[in-house]
């Protein structure tokens, strides 16, 4: 089965002259010195599991994607994007740090 997108949670109206908004889906990404990265260590609504977990990424889907990948190959560890949040599987936070810093990032750990 395929998930459909939702579209803003609006499923009827009464407003004869509503229009549906269209997200813009091709956000232009800022520079790697002007991103304001969090890292964060989680694992609630994961069974348990830890996870380490980019959030604030701003920036086109595409650019998160290859952000994505270039960390889970840093990591060698699986993991996921989407809403401008990268997860990556396990503790990794230092490796995290050091890679993003390396390339640019304005990075920083969070959540104590």
């Amino acid at each position: 089965m395929s998930k459909k997108k939702s579209q803003g949670g609006i499923i009827y109206s009464t407003n004869p002259n509503y229009q549906p908004q269209v997200e813009n889906e091709d956000t232009e990404t800022l520079p790697p010195e002007k991103q304001q990265l969090k890292i964060w260590l989680d694992k609630k609504q994961r069974k348990g599991k830890i996870v380490t977990l980019i959030t604030d990424f701003v920036g086109s889907i595409d650019d998160l994607k290859e952000l994505e990948k270039a960390l889970k190959n840093h990591c060698g560890s699986g993991g996921s994007s989407k809403d401008g949040e990268i997860l990556i599987q396990g503790d990794h936070r230092e490796k995290i740090l050091l890679f993003l810093n390396g390339k640019g990032y304005n990075a920083k750990k969070a959540g104590g």
